[in-house]
């Protein structure tokens, strides 16, 4: 039984989430594999990585109650809607950015994006109540309901008073939210929707529908606004306050007012005449983020309560951590030292040491100070970044890897950075490795 560790560490404020996969076998084992995976080669070639028995680590929580399982996933992506799908097309490197056409960018300096296509969220969310809902909130529902359903959990055996919901948004029904306003510039108060203020619409409105009486809220902290809820969510059920959690991200801010907020920060790719190959983590070429939207929802529950209504385990969470570079508004330390922290700290707090980790899925959103800050601190090219959705994607996407063995590439590596910092970081390890233009299988030899 192979036990990996994913992190994923979003800049400005981060969250680092170690997973740990055993399918749905028992959750212990003496033997932990020792090498260092951070990316991927494509053709199915097989790398065996041995387990050793001396790798020491700090101490691991052993409670039932407290040890926390995946049990269920969902999403909405820009790559497809079931986790399957998403997967196949990461594996694949297959883009998911394209041209804008929901609203007329074409006199925009960026003109491109990851946008929802083919989303139908019939037998999700209820059109007759929620017919104006802020696409935010539609990804978020559908994305919860069928991790609900892929854990195997109806009304039978729901304890709505231990069962809880958090999930976060950078920004929230910001659709809405400008509808609001441009009708209150014109004076026409009757089109303002009663849901354009509440940052927690999706969490509530899951509440009302499933009746999970436990913590229900949202997190707003930018794009680790999942990872945020993630480790919230774990943390409430280690204290006894839940069995359950359902928690992840959303965003829907492919609109003119996210576009153009984004450019004004002047952190968007214009490569407008190749969109695919516009996101470009790692490579010399890269001239910013590309603007994406959807939905990532795990559930989460204690080993105890998984155990006794026999779910299928998909992976476990081992622990996490929070922090903040404290530095600028969208550029992370030079140096990755709050990456580096936040990293530490989680290993630490998963009782996890450096030696055991296996594979590490990077943020990299392809700007220039982002990517060589991350490298400096570890020594997403298909789907864009999501914003608040983004950590719950890549958590899905690790999950992914380390129950599958598949790790999927990171795409339009054609010029890696050389820069003196990046050659730094890197001394230790194989560059082709960090940023692997080709998928590779990974046979973890136990």
């Amino acid at each position: 039984m192979a036990e990996l560790a994913g992190g994923f560490f979003p800049n400005l404020k981060h969250a680092t989430t170690v997973l740990h996969s055993h399918g749905s076998r028992a959750v212990s084992s003496k033997n932990r594999p020792t090498r260092a995976i951070f990316s991927s080669r494509q053709k199915k070639r097989r790398v065996r990585a041995m387990a050793s028995t001396t790798t020491s680590a700090a101490k691991r929580e052993k409670d039932p109650k407290k040890r926390i399982v995946i049990t269920g996933m969902g999403l909405v992506s820009v790559l497809g809607n079931d986790v399957s799908t998403f997967y196949d097309k990461l594996l694949n490197g297959e883009s998911g950015i394209s041209l804008i056409d929901k609203f007329d960018a074409s006199d925009y300096p960026v003109q491109i994006a990851g946008q929802i296509r083919d989303f139908s969220s019939e037998g999700f969310v209820d059109q007759s109540r929620y017919q104006n809902l802020d696409d935010c909130w539609k990804f978020s529902l559908f994305a919860a309901k069928t991790a609900l359903q892929d854990a195997n959990l109806g009304p039978q055996v729901l304890k709505t008073i231990k069962m809880g919901v958090v999930v976060g948004s950078g920004a929230g029904g910001i659709k809405t939210l400008c509808n609001a306003v441009d009708a209150l510039l014109k004076q026409e108060y009757s089109k303002i929707l009663t849901s354009y203020y509440p940052n927690n619409l999706g969490p509530a409105l899951l509440a009302i529908e499933t009746g999970f009486m436990g913590p229900i809220y949202s997190i707003s902290t930018a794009c680790a606004s999942a990872n945020y809820s993630i480790s919230a969510a774990a943390n409430h059920i280690r204290r006894g306050e839940a069995e359950v959690m359902v928690a992840g991200g959303t965003d829907a801010g492919v609109i003119p007012s996210g576009i153009c907020g984004f450019m004004a920060c002047k952190a968007l790719s214009s490569r407008n005449k190749e969109p695919h190959t516009a996101s470009r983590p790692w490579d010399k070429g890269r001239d910013g983020f590309v603007l994406s939207e959807g939905s990532g929802v795990l559930v989460l529950e204690s080993l105890e309560h998984a155990t006794k209504r026999g779910a299928r385990i998909i992976a476990e969470y081992l622990g996490g951590a929070i922090t903040c570079d404290a530095h600028h508004l969208t550029d992370p330390r030079a140096d990755g030292s709050g990456v580096a922290a936040c990293i530490d700290k989680g290993l630490q707090n998963a009782g996890v040491s450096p030696e055991e980790v296996n594979y590490v899925n990077a943020h990299a959103t392809s700007t220039r100070v982002g990517d060589l800050a991350e490298v400096n601190a570890i020594k997403k090219s298909m789907i864009g970044h999501a914003i608040g959705a983004a950590g719950a994607l890549e958590a899905i996407a690790t999950v992914k890897a380390i129950t599958t063995g598949w790790l999927h590439p990171t795409i339009n590596q054609y010029d890696t950075d050389n820069d003196e910092s990046y050659d730094k970081a890197s001394e230790q390890f194989d560059n082709g490795e960090i940023v692997g233009k080709l998928m590779h299988m990974y046979d973890w030899k136990m």
